[in-house]
């Protein structure tokens, strides 16, 4: 084992921004190096399909450090790029691949994982929405070590957080600040032979099924309470998606249907009388709200299709009738 004040050689694998963040954290560790990172091929985003490189591929080009962007490890000639490293430790956050045993094999003393749920909760691809939009009141990361199967490795640690009223984006930031912490803890445990993994218990075990488009389509007929977690979870992607059926604006004037997205509010009022869920309802209080099935949802801000947010105050203005109230329309998604 290498002696304690000799820093670790360290290769890193990971993609997208949570792993850019454990990986900032660990370039700032002074017990290891990094002489490696992986990350998936650059894929087409945005409106115009370009290819873009992902996040981990930018912070490492900051810091000078050589890429690898192998589509798999089945070729012998990418495990051996991994292998010319000669890593103590690999270190995993949201590759995005499932690594063969091969792979794992590599590093001398530990292949291991940051993982952003208390494992054996919420394996798989989106721990962080998931654990929101079913209402978990606490969440964590999980350091693991890695083995063939989808997180199912022992953990060396795990440290919780409340998830309180994160969304799914600010929650995914705060855990790779907690993950990135607690795993230069562990490889610290690691480097002086003091690391010790817990197998993992078989009760308890979710999945995590990977955030898709569809998710962020709102059911009006839902408690309001299980409506705040999903739009907290779907904010910022793919966004809370409704389509409003409004009146017209001035009598003779035809109605009209307007995707948006909403972002997050508060649970509000119960829900009026005789009003369908679904409902846009506007109070005398001059509140916007959506009605679920027990209850007012009070909006905080919507953007429109192919337009800016707008606050509650100036969607009024821009989009009902002068001095509408009550009932005004309708909240589907399609």
């Amino acid at each position: 084992m290498a002696a304690p004040q000799d820093p670790l050689t360290i290769a890193f694998m990971g993609t997208p921004p949570f792993a850019a963040s454990v990986l900032e954290r660990l370039l700032a560790w002074e017990g290891g190096v990094v002489r490696g990172v992986w990350c998936q091929p650059d894929r087409p985003a945005g409106r115009g399909h370009r290819l873009t490189p992902p996040a981990v591929k930018l912070l490492a080009g900051r810091h000078g450090l050589p890429v690898c962007q192998p589509e798999n490890f089945k070729a012998a000639t990418q495990r051996g790029e991994l292998a010319a490293c000669r890593p103590d430790v690999l270190v995993v956050a949201a590759y995005g691949l499932i690594l063969p045993q091969a792979v794992l094999d590599i590093p001398r003393l530990a292949p291991v994982n940051v993982h952003a749920s208390l494992l054996p909760r919420y394996r798989g691809a989106a721990p962080v929405q998931r654990a929101i939009m079913e209402g978990c009141e606490r969440t964590g990361v999980s350091i693991m070590h890695m083995d063939a199967g989808l997180d199912t490795g022992p953990v060396y640690a795990m440290r919780e957080m409340e998830i309180g009223e994160h969304t799914g984006g600010s929650l995914h930031d705060a855990l790779a600040r907690l993950g990135g912490e607690l795993l230069v803890e562990v490889l610290a445990d690691l480097a002086r032979g003091l690391a010790r993994a817990v197998p993992q218990p078989n009760v308890g075990v979710s999945y995590a099924s990977k955030i898709r488009k569809a998710d962020g389509r709102i059911d009006w007929q839902a408690p309001v309470r299980a409506v705040h977690a999903q739009i907290r979870a779907v904010t910022p992607w793919p966004g809370a998606q409704a389509v409003l059926h409004l009146p017209p604006r001035a009598q003779g004037g035809a109605a009209k249907e307007l995707p948006v997205i909403v972002v997050p509010g508060q649970p509000g009022g119960p829900r009026p009388a005789a009003v369908p869920a679904g409902s846009l309802w506007l109070g005398a209080d001059g509140v916007l709200s959506l009605v679920c099935q027990d209850g007012l949802y009070d909006v905080s801000g919507l953007r429109p299709a192919d337009r800016a947010l707008m606050s509650a105050t100036d969607f009024i203005h821009g989009f009902l009738a002068p001095g509408a109230r009550g009932v005004c329309g309708k909240a589907a998604w399609e």
